[in-house]
């Protein structure tokens, strides 16, 4: 009985890793647009100051310096703008050079984020037919089979029957 729900615990365990690839796989991608997206943003603001012969720093201090209320908050939105681009492009890079354990012990980071979020949001199941995929559907499985097996060995220790040994 023991083995039998030690085996499901197991296979439970190695299905849910087993789509950490897959989770991986959606988040680089949502992350990769976003990254684009602010890329055209970041470009097409940097060329229009480019054209007012200013720099992006002399742009922003325009913007910030106008006593029109509305184009200084709009200076401030396009400066969040870009230390998000920042952020979300290093993100990027370090998602994309991280081997599989690297990914996975960065998970927490993945889901605080509003781009991790929306990505377990719109999570879509998949198979894992990758070598990652398998290892981790495997490291699931043993890790599911071996918890769920010690904790019902440590529950049953109180009805276990104690063997009495008779000396001759």
């Amino acid at each position: 009985m023991r083995r039998m729900l030690a085996s499901v615990g197991g296979v439970g365990l190695a299905v849910m890793l087993s789509q950490f690839p897959e989770y991986a796989q959606q988040y680089t991608q949502r992350l990769g647009g976003a990254v684009d997206e602010l890329r055209i943003v970041t470009a097409d603001f940097d060329n229009a100051a480019e054209e007012a012969g200013l720099d992006r720093a002399g742009a922003l201090e325009r913007y910030q310096t106008s006593s029109d209320a509305f184009l200084a908050d709009r200076g401030q939105s396009m400066e969040r703008t870009f230390v998000r681009y920042g952020q979300l492009s290093e993100t990027l890079e370090r998602v994309q050079g991280a081997d599989p354990i690297e990914r996975f012990k960065n998970l927490p980071a993945f889901l605080d984020t509003d781009i991790g979020r929306r990505t377990l949001e719109n999570y879509q199941p998949a198979v894992p037919v990758t070598m990652e995929g398998l290892f981790y559907a495997a490291a699931g499985f043993g890790l599911g089979y071996l918890v769920l097996s010690g904790l019902i060995r440590f529950c049953a220790l109180p009805f276990r029957r104690r063997r009495l040994y008779v000396r001759s």
